[in-house]
């Protein structure tokens, strides 16, 4: 695909494109947004360099170019700005968010479509968060495999990874409810229409046709198979790096290599729909 008012190197063969020649800060006309929409779907996942200049009002604004912006149903977020996550560890930190491979929320009914994540503080080394594509994932399947996997579904649920996680924001979350959701196992893309596999080991917790003994079984089979290095990018953050990445067709993971050094940012997430079959 050529594009007129962007650069977008790729930067491997399953996944992942470096995008130059826009400034995210400023408002994007609609040819320079819709060359970065039709990079996202053939891409999945976008890099950005050098971009000291996004606040969080010019953030939002540019995840409103995509879509309604999500709230998170668990994390604080910063005074006037509901709609942005705060990404943050350093010496005082017990964990971080996304430790483990996951899509974010998929435990809502309409997971996000995508999640637009800002640093503007890295560590001098470690950090990287690897993405891997989902579509790769399905079409590695052996032909059996597809057929076992299709028409069934699959529970997601906020319950186990939310609950008391956020108490170091000062988040009481006692009578709080989180979300819980079923979700077709392969899921169909809503705009390219490529097929994907749609659990991950952070939110889901069974497959819903199949006894748990073998609901357990096939979840490891697919968490392991998912996390294959040949589908998968490593992104090495700078101060300034965005990564934009489709929610529906990719996971990712965060390393923490760089304790007790600082890595901040902020993170907006744009709204979604529901998964089909």
């Amino acid at each position: 695909m050529s594009y007129e008012t962007l650069s977008v190197a790729p930067v491997s063969p399953r996944l992942g494109a470096e995008v130059s020649g826009v400034d995210l800060a400023r408002p994007l006309g609609n040819r320079q947004f819709q060359e970065l929409h039709d990079a996202l779907m053939e891409h999945q996942v976008l890099f950005f360099r050098d971009q000291a200049t996004l606040d969080l009002d010019s953030h939002k604004a540019l995840g409103r170019k995509f879509g309604a912006l999500h709230i998170h149903p668990a994390s604080a977020a910063p005074e006037g700005h509901p709609e942005v996550m705060p990404i943050h560890a350093d010496a005082g930190s017990t964990w971080i968010a996304g430790e483990r491979w996951h899509s974010d929320v998929s435990c809502d009914a309409e997971p996000p479509m995508g999640s637009i994540l800002h640093l503007h503080t890295v560590p001098p080394v470690g950090g990287d968060t690897l993405f891997a594509s989902m579509y790769a994932a399905y079409d590695a399947l052996s032909i059996r495999m597809k057929a076992y996997l299709d028409g069934l579904t699959a529970t997601h649920e906020g319950e186990h990874v939310y609950r008391g996680r956020y108490r170091h924001q000062g988040i009481d979350d006692t009578g709080r409810t989180y979300p819980k959701a079923v979700h077709p196992v392969v899921v169909r893309h809503r705009v390219t229409g490529r097929k994907l596999l749609f659990v991950n080991a952070t939110f889901t917790t069974r497959i819903n046709e199949l006894p748990r003994e073998e609901s357990d079984a096939v979840l490891a089979f697919l968490y392991q198979h998912a996390a294959r290095p040949d589908f998968q990018v490593r992104f090495r953050w700078q101060p300034h790096s965005v990564a934009f990445w489709d929610n529906r067709c990719v996971q990712h993971l965060a390393l923490w290599d760089y304790y007790p050094q600082v890595r901040s940012g902020f993170r907006v997430t744009v709204k979604g729909e529901r998964p089909v079959a």
